[in-house]
């Protein structure tokens, strides 16, 4: 196994849960992979420890989801995508034409959050922000 986070760690001694190989091969690999399916997860773990199957990965992803060291974003119609929580806040542009994802800084929609707290008093979590459209290159195809 890696060197145990230690962040991980501690949010499962908080919850009462153990430290498990599997649960650290998780996260290491949502952190290698950057932007990553469920089903992408399952392979690079698969990579370097056989036997542990996609339940598993689906179970882990939820545990470090809601311990927060991991967020999703829908960026297609299938499975959520995958990224560690707390090392950049990003928005995606989703091109529905050639999918295409573009990632943008978060400051992108300062004006947005800011409108939508002081008017409604709603907390806008940007790491799940996808917008969907279409790419400059799409939209000058005939």
């Amino acid at each position: 196994m890696a060197k145990a986070d230690t962040a991980l760690v501690g949010a499962l001694r908080e919850r009462g849960l153990r430290m498990t190989a599997q649960r650290q091969l998780v996260l290491d690999a949502v952190r290698e992979l950057v932007h990553a399916t469920p089903e992408q997860i399952h392979a690079e773990v698969a990579g370097k420890a056989a036997g542990v199957n996609i339940t598993t990965i689906y179970r882990t992803l939820e545990l470090l989801s809601e311990l927060r060291l991991v967020t999703h974003t829908h960026l297609t119609h299938g499975a959520p995508t995958y990224h560690a929580a707390g090392t950049h806040q990003h928005l995606h542009l989703v091109c529905r034409d050639c999918e295409t994802v573009t990632e943008l800084p978060a400051s992108t929609v300062d004006g947005l959050v800011r409108k939508l707290r002081e008017e409604r008093g709603f907390e806008l979590d940007v790491e799940h922000l996808a917008l969907f459209g279409q790419c400059a290159d799409c939209a000058g195809r005939p």
